[in-house]
């Protein structure tokens, strides 16, 4: 029990809030983190290494490629004995000198959190939490030395964080010249802590650098650690990814809490001024039906109910007289005959189209006649009218619950249900005005007394009709919208712009913000990193959540020197970043365990979980803002939006997978079947052979043609080398042939033709496109005693049948 506790059983509560209340006081954000390191990913001296270097590498990258530097970088780990020292060095621009302190030195101090542009640090928290993590577990400063570009001299700092104040404490500041300095390049920065670590988790540091040049093909990375390094190169032909540009929310998926933020911020006074100058895609026809349906949520809709018949018993021309007083017989007879015609002529009206049809006739009568029809009359005619047209509202919605319900129900019910929700609207807005969410009310209210008074039950979907239905007899209002500033304070207002923003299609999100790897370089970067035989690569259409854009990307690789043993390689990544922890809570594994694998013919045993076999998959989702699951950012959160888009982009790139591999087992079958033949066919060319006395066959040729095969055959004669290609299928195939000789040749045939020299023999390369049942001879001439290596690219080993033929130069 506590002394407060304590004090209060004893019956003496006096003095105690006091108290408490002065033991009370704000909590620096890096105090918090001093005593809750766990939460940025330093929960032990293995982890807290590898999370050290990933921060570490992700500012260096993001700092080079903002500045349009292809990055080149060492990460350097030293165990010192007491301690390890970690060493990260960038090329990028360098940092000014009065930014070095605070980048390194304060928590939450950046540039990206407030922009809606994609990156890999945004928080301000991670390169600084790695110095406050070097301080907690050395006790030593952390020392960064900067250059920019140009500069003669670079700016050294050693400094720590000061926990009570979230601010950097500097020990020691110089200017260092180019001869003292410990950078390799002529600018960028380098920074080096020392830190309690060890190097239990070697393998996820190897993981990192390793998926971090897969999804950074234009990056060069080295890592030197106790036991050795690793070099990753950049990429062939790799450039800088596309720059990224800031924009503005999306109006779908933005909370209700942002919105009403907003509204409060922004200069506009009108919604629609609001909505073009604070969101993206939103110009100003969108804005007006973001408008409209604003009303609708807001204001509702009115009731269009049909004028009376000829069957009426009320005459709607005679109660418009009636509500006329005091003016020229003639001109209100004129008055009341154009406003029964315009009224029926409609087939239906609402209380405001009633009022605009009365004053739009007022005022051609009086440009007519001269007699005015004023405000009062209007008024009084509005009413007449509008209590003639509403007499029999039940049979309108007779109409309406008829035309939505199935022929199962009898007319008396459709009737009761009817009628119960004319009285609704009857006991409603004079106007009969209602918001979907009153007119669902009406209905299902209306539908339980039905089934309770009437025995008769009235489902689910015929409730939903007759809302449409009736919902879409209504008139949509034009009242002038609430200002942002009158929105800004009622909640519920708030409530129906977002329903409103949510409804209406708007244009998906400009990607200029986002920087996606791309298919081709996402196939490049697995094929820098893994020996495989398959890759495969998917790139989704921009989406959106909570306002913000993203992009999800998919890679596979399978076969060749990949682990067959075991689960498959899951790579997850976020905004070109690894994930190297947490794979257990993250989204990307959820979505890739909930994939039936067995369709795509990998192994998945129970038909659940992430699957087995020589396989890499590689998920990349980019976005303006990755929603985490925590500040250590090592899974991403169970979006919806992002869930179904990871599982669409691994289907694409898994259909290939299926491609190839069907078409694999399909090369396997028939190369067994084509070994058979094989087996057969030497022996019974040899045996006619004997029998008929005749030179023995080219079993080759026979297996080609057996088999729908390509044959590639070379017969020499009198120094003339002719390569026949002959496609016995019936697909076109392109092919490129290479004949390696040992003597230089000549009269080379075809256009296409190209001849090297190296090491002392000769390549000569075609690239032929023979079709289905067709041949094509290329031909060139060498010396005697030439020797020849013939090589074809371009068709299946299983479809490919080549005879080395005859030399007949001699």
């Amino acid at each position: 029990m506590t002394s407060f506790q304590s004090t209060l059983s004893e019956g003496d509560g006096e003095g105690i809030a006091e108290e408490l209340a002065a033991s009370q006081r704000q909590i620096s954000i890096a105090e918090f983190f001093e005593k809750n390191k766990h939460m940025l990913g330093f929960d032990s001296g293995a982890r807290g290494l590898v999370t050290a270097v990933k921060e570490a590498v992700d500012n260096a990258l993001d700092a080079t490629e903002e500045a349009g530097i292809l990055p080149d970088l060492l990460v350097d780990i030293e165990d010192t004995g007491s301690y390890y020292t970690l060493t990260v060095e960038d090329n990028g621009p360098g940092i000014t000198k009065e930014q070095i302190p605070k980048i390194f030195g304060k928590l939450l101090y950046g540039s990206r959190f407030h922009a809606r542009e994609q990156s890999r640090g945004q928080q301000g928290i991670g390169i600084s939490a790695a110095v406050l993590y070097s301080q907690l577990t050395s006790g030593k400063p952390v020392r960064i030395e900067s250059r920019t570009q140009g500069n003669d001299v670079s700016h050294y700092y050693e400094l720590i964080i000061d926990t009570d104040t979230n601010e950097p404490e500097i020990d020691v500041e110089k200017k260092l010249s180019a001869a003292e300095s410990d950078l390799r390049g002529t600018h960028g920065t380098r920074i080096e802590m020392d830190m309690e670590a060890n190097m239990r988790a070697r393998g996820q540091l190897h993981d990192y650098i390793k998926h971090t040049a897969v999804v950074n093909p234009h990056a060069r990375i080295e890592l030197q650690e106790p036991n050795g390094e690793i070099k990753a190169e950049r990429a062939d032909n790799a450039g800088l990814p596309a720059e990224t540009e800031e924009i503005r929310p999306h109006p779908h998926g933005v909370e209700l809490g942002t919105l009403i933020k907003m509204l409060s911020d922004t200069d506009s006074h009108s919604i629609s001024g609001f909505l073009q100058a604070e969101f993206t895609r939103v110009g100003k026809k969108t804005a007006e039906n973001i408008e409209n349906a604003f009303r609708d949520q807001y204001y509702g809709r009115e009731m269009r109910w049909r004028p009376p018949g000829i069957e009426s018993e009320t005459d709607l021309e005679t109660a418009v007289v009636a509500a006329v007083s005091n003016k020229d017989a003639t001109h209100t007879k004129m008055f009341a005959e154009q406003v029964v015609d315009s009224v029926d002529d409609a087939e239906r009206v609402s209380y405001t189209e009633v009022e605009d049809t009365v004053a739009d006739v007022a005022e051609d009568v009086e440009s007519n006649t001269g007699t005015t029809f004023g405000d009062t009359v209007q008024e009084n005619v509005v009413d007449a009218v509008w209590n003639t047209i509403t007499e029999d509202r039940a049979g309108d919605v007779f109409v309406a619950v008829d035309a939505a319900t199935t022929n199962k129900k009898d007319d008396a019910t459709v009737r009761g249900l009817a009628e119960r929700i004319a009285n609704k609207f009857e006991d409603g807005d004079d106007r009969d005005r209602a918001t979907r969410a009153d007119l669902e009310e009406y209905v299902y209210r209306s539908a339980e007394k039905t089934e309770e008074y009437d025995d008769v039950t009235i489902g689910e979907t015929a409730r939903e009709n007759v809302i449409r239905e009736l919902w879409a007899d209504m008139a949509g209002v034009a009242d002038d919208p609430p200002l942002t500033r009158e929105l800004a304070g009622d909640r519920d207002a708030a409530s129906d712009l977002l329903d409103a923003m949510e409804t209406v299609d708007v244009m998906a999100p400009p990607t200029s913000c986002l920087s996606p790897i791309d298919d081709s370089l996402i196939e490049a970067g697995l094929k820098k990193e893994f020996d495989a035989e398959f890759y495969a690569a998917a790139t989704r259409d921009a989406d959106v959540h909570g306002g913000d854009p993203f992009v999800v990307e998919a890679g596979i690789a399978y076969g060749g020197e990949l682990e067959a043993e075991g689960k498959v390689d899951l790579m997850r990544f976020a905004n070109r970043v690894p994930l190297v922890y947490q794979r257990g809570a993250c989204a990307t594994t959820d979505v890739i365990r909930n994939i039936g694998w067995r369709n795509y013919n990998l192994d998945q045993p129970g038909g659940s979980g992430v699957p087995n076999g020589p396989c890499v998959i590689m998920i990349h989702v980019a976005s303006t803002n990755v929603p985490f699951t925590s500040e250590s950012k090592d899974a991403v959160a169970n979006v919806p939006e992002i869930e179904d888009e990871i599982e669409l982009a691994v289907r694409e790139a898994a259909r290939d997978l299926k491609s190839f591999l069907k078409q694999r087992r399909s090369m396997r079958k028939r190369q067994q079947k084509q070994n058979v033949i094989m087996d057969i066919l030497p022996k019974m060319a040899t045996k006619v052979s004997e029998m008929t006395d005749r030179e023995e066959l080219a079993v080759e040729d026979s297996l080609a043609r057996i088999m729908n095969n390509v044959l590639v055959e070379r017969e020499t004669e009198n120094g003339t080398v002719s390569l026949c290609v002959e496609n016995h299928g019936s697909k076109s195939a392109d092919l490129e042939v290479t004949d390696i000789v040992s003597a230089e040749p000549t009269s080379v045939d075809a256009e296409d033709a190209n001849v090297v020299e190296m090491d002392g023999e000769w390549f000569v390369k075609w690239s032929p496109s023979v079709s289905g049942d067709d041949d094509e001879t290329l031909t060139y001439e060498v010396g005697e005693d030439a020797t020849f290596d013939l090589s074809v690219q371009g068709v299946e080993d299983a479809r490919l049948t080549v005879n080395n033929g005859t030399n007949t130069n001699e």
